[in-house]
Order: C-alpha cells, then structure tokens, then sequence
C-alpha cells in the first residue's frame, strides 16, 4: 500500500505515516490517535490523480494510508471496531476499504455500512471483502439500496454476484420507478438482462400503454435505454 501512496504525499507525510505504522505495530492502542489524524497529515484527495473527487468509488489518498495503518495492527479485530464506532466518515470508509488487506471477521461493519445511506460508505463497503463474506440475500440487497440511493453499480466488485432473485428484485424496481414517472440508470439492465425475470419486464413494457402520459414516457426511456 505504501508504494500507491509514493509520489502521492509529500515526503514528510510519508515519514509521518511510516513512523506512526511502526508505534501501531509496537503498542496498537496508540492507533485511536493516529488513526483519526491520517486525512490532516497525508491529504485527502483521490489516490489517483486523475480521479472525480465526486466519484464514490475511488480510493482517496487517507483510504490508502488508514489501510496501511490498519495492517500494522497485530490483531486488527478488536481496534478497528472502536475505531469504527467512534469514527467520522471518512474514518469509517478508510476501514471499510482496508478490509480487504486485514485477516478480520467484519461482516457485521459492512452491514452497518449498507445500512446508512451514505453513498460513500456503501461504495466502499462493497468492494472484495464483502464479495467474498456477504450471503447472495444481503449481497441482492445491497446492490438494490445502491441502485435506490444512486450509487453506481457498474464498478461493483462482485455484480456478477447478483441472483435471479436480485435480478427480480431490481426489475420489480424500475417498474415502481416507471409507474411514477421515473428513471433509473441503464446500468440496472446489465443485472437485469442477465437472468430476464420476464414477469417484471413484461410490467415495464405494459407501461407503454398506460392512460399517464409521465409513466409512458418513462417506460419509452427506460424501454430505449435497455436497447
């Protein structure tokens, strides 16, 4: 994780980062105050320069440097729940994104996390850890509260994860969407068309004939954005 931040940070944030990863590794209390200073000391712009700011899905420089902080830990389990639980923001989506890197069990601060409806913590908290730990229930569930809160669902780590009953899920979705004159993101047609539950888009195209001009133009949209 260092290397990512090299070229990233000045070489006196680094220093700064380095040093306070090897007290962590000698007394790992002293995380609760190292922790929440990372975003003051090493920045918080994206980790890749030519990332949006706007994009939820992009690492910032504090994620890279809280995960390499997170790793010194000797035994991360115990910390980084304090850690989250006492934490603003953007500390909690630096452990989120960490989870990745740490030998933890942690399923329970993804589920927090998907819970919120913050847009950047959700997008954090589904990246590979939570493909890998999350049921195929809460991981449907999660992809529909992203498409619900509007975080982008292309980038996911494990949308191929997604059942047919994730897939009903979303069409049954933009059919509520449509029926009040709504859009969705085309995106949603890259999960939907996967497994075609045909009932719900069978709904969605039998708005073409509504009696509501709002709902019929949203179901020509939608209809035109899945072609």
């Amino acid at each position: 994780m260092i290397d990512r931040l090299e070229g990233r940070v000045s070489p006196e944030a680094l220093a700064w980062l380095q040093e306070a990863a090897a007290e962590v590794a000698r007394e790992p209390a002293k995380i609760a105050t190292r922790f929440p200073a990372v975003g003051r000391k090493v920045g918080r712009e994206p980790l890749d320069p030519d990332a949006s700011p706007d994009d939820v899905h992009a690492w910032t420089i504090d994620d890279a440097a809280r995960t390499y902080l997170l790793q010194a830990l000797p035994q991360p389990d115990a910390e980084i729940r304090e850690l989250y639980r006492y934490g603003d923001a953007a500390e909690r989506r630096g452990i989120l994104r960490a989870l990745e890197y740490l030998d933890t069990d942690a399923v329970d601060l993804v589920e927090d996390a998907i819970r919120t409806n913050d847009t950047r913590l959700i997008a954090a908290a589904l990246g590979p850890y939570a493909t890998a730990h999350l049921d195929d229930a809460a991981y449907d569930q999660a992809v529909l509260k992203c498409v619900f809160v509007g975080v982008p669902i292309t980038p996911l780590h494990g949308l191929e994860r997604v059942t047919p009953d994730g897939a009903r899920m979303l069409a049954a979705f933009v059919h509520e969407r449509v029926a009040a004159g709504r859009d969705v993101p085309a995106e949603v047609w890259i999960v939907i068309d996967r497994h075609h539950p045909d009932e719900e888009i069978a709904a969605i195209e039998a708005e073409l004939n509504s009696p509501y001009e709002d709902r019929r133009a949203a179901a020509r949209r939608t209809i035109e954005e899945r072609a």
